[in-house]
């Protein structure tokens, strides 16, 4: 994964030797990006270079006749742009480090009277809003089961709706990592690579079962879990456009509006929340590092908020009730 320039190249082959191979993706892309808008080289960059570029990305796409539905907009997400942002300040971390730069030129944030008063306190380059994930109604996640014709693509939606596993999580599960007999899988390799062991229902194990006596070709070289089962990559391990593809061919037999591995994730979270699963139990099982990023299936939770404001409101009311009757 190169570019053709020396120094990124160099930078490059930092990150493969020590990130996933999705963080390589997304740096090659998001350095490609930045410097086809700003033809310099990285040693003559400066920090009106960086805000020029993201004014350049907020700019709407097609003249502003595409739209997204979710918010409105029509330049790329907020998230989009803080990914390349932080790719550039690896990327220019990096040239000082190996004294190629004397400063790097993406700000932490902009300063401001009360950033200044609470010392070093900065306002972020790119606000990026708190939009809660979409999630699956149980009726539609019945129609996307029924709908999977093999038992290798019903495991592998069951891993991410039963037991909340990353798209990565699932395709990157081994023969090895089953553990039938207590309920769980071994995740070997989750984001950032940690390892975590995930109970998950006695239904994905019979799945897999299934697909193991039935799918699975008997001679698979990989240890992979989950592999191709036709045409020339057959026994090969799934990729993860293979998967994708799996899910939207499915969404769009049933006729759901929005379906996607996340969603699917998103959803078993959501609904373990519901049950009253306890929100540092969530956390273990998602493999989240910050019980902050658990948090949000607080507020996914349908009952969770209604019923805390029951209880607040009901003491309320009978604190009023007393001092009327006083």
């Amino acid at each position: 994964m190169r570019l053709g320039h020396p120094v990124i190249d160099r930078y490059l082959e930092f990150v493969e030797a020590r990130a996933r191979y999705n963080t390589l993706l997304a740096a090659t892309s998001d350095l490609r990006v930045f410097f086809t808008e700003i033809d310099k080289e990285p040693a003559d960059v400066v920090v009106s270079d960086v805000l020029a570029f993201i004014t350049a990305q907020r700019q709407p796409l097609f003249e502003g006749k595409v739209v997204r539905l979710s918010d409105g907009g029509s330049g790329l997400m907020a998230s989009t742009i803080k990914r390349r942002l932080s790719s550039l300040s690896g990327f220019f971390s990096y040239l000082v480090m190996i004294g190629e730069r004397e400063s790097n030129p993406v700000p932490k944030g902009l300063s401001t009277r009360r950033s200044r008063k609470d010392k070093g306190a900065l306002v972020p380059l790119v606000r990026t809003p708190r939009v809660l994930p979409k999630i699956l109604e149980p009726a539609e996640v019945d129609a996307l089961m029924g709908a999977l014709r093999r038992w290798r693509d019903r495991a592998m939606v069951e891993a991410m709706v039963l037991g909340g596993l990353r798209r990565c999580e699932v395709l990157g599960l081994r023969l090895e990592d089953l553990r039938p007999g207590e309920g769980r899988v071994f995740v070997s390799d989750g984001k950032g690579g940690h390892q975590r062991l995930v109970p998950i229902s006695r239904r994905f194990f019979r799945s897999v079962a299934a697909y193991l006596s039935t799918e699975r070709p008997e001679h698979a070289e990989t240890d992979r879990l989950f592999v191709v089962l036709k045409g020339p990559r057959r026994g090969q391990p799934l990729s993860e456009d293979g998967l994708d593809e799996i899910v939207r061919y499915t969404r769009s037999r049933v006729g759901l509006a929005h379906c996607t591995c996340h969603e699917l994730r998103h959803t078993c979270l959501t609904r373990l929340r519901e049950a009253g699963m306890a929100l540092e139990a969530i956390q273990a099982q998602a493999g989240h590092r910050s019980i902050e990023t658990t948090r949000i299936y607080l507020h996914l939770s349908n009952e969770w908020l209604a019923d805390e404001y029951a209880r607040a409101i009901s003491l309320i009311d009978h604190s009023v009730l007393e001092a009327v009757a006083q």
